[in-house]
């Protein structure tokens, strides 16, 4: 028998309000924090603050590619305002979104443990993200960097370029935040799993975890050797990637790359899990094909590390290797393909209802499978050539890891902010975010498919008239996008007053999170659980509310 203890309802519960002032309560006691959930908060705090700003470079964007000429801003400034919202978004924001904020306040609630193993080093990660934060405002502040986010060389190594060192000491110093927090991830999942926990019992959401986490503690120092390089090339001279200095600039290509496309996996592989977690929820069903699911995880990370050159196809690499990327590549969208098939048969036959995190999960799911398919244009030699460097293929990441990934977020944001604050949102409005969002994504960045198909080049201010129309159909998008985005924004922070109280499982999950109180106890269990049924087991819930029944009858 299970020693879960069950806790009263709290739907006529009062939540004590948060003094600032106090010891306790104190903002102090936040920066010093060790509780991993007050970390996952600073995380989600500090992170929304960063999209914000990468938002609002990319409405500069937008504004300027609503006419032909560069009449907005000069085309120096543009190649800033598009380096800057790379470099803001991928770095600042879509790396660490998931696994920084819910990934950190779930995954010892999901296993039953009382913290993550190393909770010092997980403070520490904040620190390192904040300070890689603060020095890309000092950058922004400065003047900017015009290389584009991918510091291609040898233009990053060039003098006259702007501000690459410290653009290149911010992200080396966020990477470490990465590093850190995947090794956390991966000692907690081995070492602090509750009694009876096994492999085969984590939830879905905890295994998209472990896999991103090995991909963040191998692939990150890639990346940082890279970026060091730079710096000692471009500050002593030393002829690393530049061929003027006896360097090669395709080592920097194959190094960068080799971090960058396993990046895309540290970025989604987590939102995959938090869409595991809300189809079971809302469907009342075992995730289909439960193993498949999560050893899927495993293999997206193992084959991450080996497609990386598909984005050199245009750079001078041999033909024969182009061949045989060309082929891993097809191969790295199997286990995708498997997650989406498995989550399409958990639907099926299933209880289905149409929640907030639901409506956003089914979003995930359109806009990954398009921005999935288009990848094959894009592993495919022949078509790449024509493809990569234009709009097709801002298109297909932006439908991948902003639609694929934001969506994900939104989804496990609005899933979890019962447990994470103890309050309900507005649920009509919040419905009304998810759909205007989609909309929206979809307005902004499918008319640039076809914009690069007719040949747009990407990262230019300027473009032939005849691509307008197209473009202002982007920007008008991008315009609802934006609705959708800051609507979450304002009723999530409306409900953190306002909101009705949550109780400990609003959504009757089945989760070892879901069996505490909400928000969680300091140390998440007032004992430790013994686990004795599988993950996503409603029948199982069902009978422990039968016995919390006769138990409250007797």
């Amino acid at each position: 028998m299970s020693t879960i203890v069950s806790l009263p309802d709290q739907s006529t519960a009062t939540i004590p309000k948060v003094n600032f002032i106090t010891k306790e309560h104190g903002i102090l006691s936040w920066l010093l924090t060790g509780d991993h959930k007050r970390i996952a908060m600073l995380y989600l705090a500090s992170i929304t603050f960063f999209f914000a700003i990468g938002g609002a470079l990319a409405g500069l964007i937008r504004l300027e590619l609503l006419t032909p000429q560069s009449d907005l801003m000069a085309t120096d400034t543009y190649n800033k305002v598009f380096t800057m919202h790379g470099v803001v978004m991928i770095f600042l924001f879509l790396v660490p979104s998931v696994p920084a904020t819910l990934g950190n306040f779930l995954i010892p609630l999901m296993i039953g443990a009382k913290d993550l193993a190393l909770p010092k080093i997980n403070l520490l990660s904040w620190y390192l993200y904040v300070a890689g934060g603060i020095l890309v405002l000092y950058t922004m502040a400065a003047g900017g960097v015009d290389t584009g986010w991918t510091f291609t060389v040898p233009l990053s190594t060039h003098y006259l370029n702007t501000n690459v060192l410290s653009t290149g000491i911010a992200i080396f110093i966020a990477g470490f935040s990465s590093i850190f927090t995947g090794l956390n991830f991966i000692v907690t999942i081995h070492k602090m799993r509750a009694p009876g926990m096994t492999w085969f019992r984590l939830p879905l959401f905890v295994w998209a975890h472990y896999a991103a986490s090995i991909l963040m503690v191998l692939g990150t120092p890639v990346l940082a050797i890279a970026l060091v390089l730079v710096i000692l090339e471009r500050t002593m001279g030393i002829g690393v990637f530049d061929p003027l200095k006896g360097g090669d600039p395709i080592l920097f290509q194959h190094l960068f790359w080799f971090y960058s496309h396993p990046a895309v996996y540290i970025m989604i592989l987590p939102g995959m899990g938090v869409i595991s977690e809300v189809i079971s929820t809302f469907s009342r069903k075992r995730v289909f094909g439960y193993t498949a699911v999560a050893f899927s995880s495993v293999a997206i990370a193992v084959f991450g590390f080996f497609v990386w050159e598909h984005h050199m196809f245009i750079m001078g690499v041999s033909t024969y290797s182009t061949l045989v990327f060309s082929l891993l590549t097809m191969l790295v969208a199997v286990p995708s393909a498997i997650k989406i098939f498995n989550w399409t048969f958990t639907l099926y036959k299933g209880s289905i209802t149409f929640e907030t995190p639901m409506l956003y999960a089914f979003g995930f799911m359109g806009l990954f499978t398009i921005g999935g398919l288009t990848g094959v244009f894009l592993g495919t030699t022949g078509t790449d050539i024509h493809l990569t460097e234009t709009y097709f293929i801002v298109a297909h990441f932006h439908f991948v890891m902003v639609g694929g990934m934001l969506m994900a977020f939104l989804s496990g944001i609005h899933f979890w902010w019962p447990k994470m604050t103890g309050r309900m949102y507005p649920e009509k409005i919040s419905q009304l975010a998810a759909l205007i969002t989609f909309i929206g994504f979809n307005f902004t960045f499918f008319p640039q498919f076809i914009l690069g198909t007719l040949g747009m080049p990407r990262r230019y201010a300027a473009y032939p008239a005849e691509f307008q129309v197209l473009n202002v159909f982007s920007t008008a998008g991008a315009t609802i996008l934006g609705v959708g985005y800051l609507l979450p924004i304002l009723y999530l922070t409306w409900s953190l007053k306002y909101g009705e109280i949550a109780g400990s499982n609003p959504w009757q999950a089945t989760g070892l999170e879901w069996q505490v109180q909400s928000p969680p106890l300091t140390e998440n269990f007032a004992e430790i659980p013994i686990v004795d049924h599988d993950a996503y087991d409603y029948e199982w819930l069902e009978k422990k509310h039968e016995r919390e029944a006769v138990t409250i009858v007797g």
